[in-house]
């Protein structure tokens, strides 16, 4: 019987193995992978990713990836691109073919359909003799030392290789391209990931919703406008209608307890200068970080002219999270 000691030691072996698979990919990160990026870059069409068995599978998922940040991509699988799917592809498409063999026989199949439609072709392989290899445009070296599956035969560490140049591959076409978190959320609409990269405008509570006051009314209004927007807080603007402070609860819980003339006085009197604002054009995620490392439950909207345009609840920023 195995052991949980003996297991445990084959289970680290197993991501040491694949740790020093992946750093060792540093020596492909050469010309040839500035020449893929460029290439990719420049695709006029679609990137097309495509390999069989588990190569098929890390490219479906690189394909995933780039289509997310910025890189119009879609997986091919080879069997179905040999019964009618090759029609997808196209002369301004470029094609990143995965197999660590580079023998796969379902993928050297579609190749020469590949070269007729005129594609540019980049080879993902861990041997650089093999046909694929030859047959490309760009090759990128993804060959390991050693498998983690103790057979020798599962890919694993190898599937990892390929994994990280794809995400290598993502990353610098991210940066090349200036993708940025807009970019991110607009293509990210749905779950609870999309909803944090929603902008303010998107949730903020604003026209009739928003409590504001004036500087000169009177407290009674300052508390008719706090409890009947349930906000527990309001908006202070000057005549001019820029903002110039905050009434919260605590302020008046404040003012309660030390001044019994409280309620001569007017919500300029009371309010807390310099509230927390932000842009409505920010992210509901920069939103989220201000709450907490400002300590604040309520964040003010403000638009042109510092004028008070929307209101931020921490409750709000909680029902993203659900």
């Amino acid at each position: 019987m195995v052991s949980n000691i003996y297991l445990l030691k084959k289970a680290k072996e197993v991501l040491s193995i694949e740790s020093k698979a992946v750093a060792a990919l540093k020596r492909s990160i050469d010309k040839n992978f500035i020449k893929a990026v460029n290439l990719l870059y420049k695709c006029r069409g679609r990137v097309i990713v495509t390999g069989i068995g588990k190569s098929g599978i890390i490219a479906r998922k690189i394909s995933a990836t780039m289509a997310s940040t910025g890189t119009p991509a879609l997986f091919l699988h080879p069997t179905e691109g040999l019964h009618g799917d090759l029609g997808a592809v196209l002369k301004s498409d470029v094609v990143i073919a995965l197999s660590q063999s580079g023998e796969s026989k379902e993928l050297l199949e579609i190749l020469p359909a590949i070269k007729k439609i005129g594609s540019k072709l980049i080879a993902v392989t861990g041997d650089m003799d093999s046909e694929l290899a030859k047959s490309s445009d760009i090759r990128l070296d993804v060959g390991v030392k050693e498998e983690a599956c103790p057979l020798g035969m599962a890919p694993t560490a190898s599937s990892m290789a390929q994994l990280a140049m794809g995400d290598a591959l993502a990353v610098v076409l991210l940066l090349k391209r200036g993708f940025n978190k807009q970019d991110y959320a607009l293509l990210h609409p749905g779950g609870s990931l999309g909803r944090k990269l929603k902008k303010v405008e998107d949730i903020m509570r604003k026209g009739k919703e928003l409590p504001v006051v004036s500087e000169n009314v009177s407290m009674e209004k300052v508390i008719f406008e706090m409890t009947s927007k349930k906000m527990g807080c309001t908006c202070v603007v000057g005549k001019n209608g820029r903002l110039t402070g905050i009434i919260t609860d605590q302020n008046l819980r404040t003012h309660l307890s030390t001044d019994k003339n409280i309620m001569q006085k007017r919500a300029r009197d009371i309010m807390t200068g310099n509230p927390r604002t932000i842009s409505k054009d920010a992210l509901v995620d920069e939103a989220v970080r201000m709450t907490e490392t400002k300590s604040v439950t309520t964040l003010l909207v403000e638009g042109t002219n510092k004028r008070p345009v929307g209101i931020i609840h921490l409750h709000d920023l909680l029902k993203l999270s659900r």
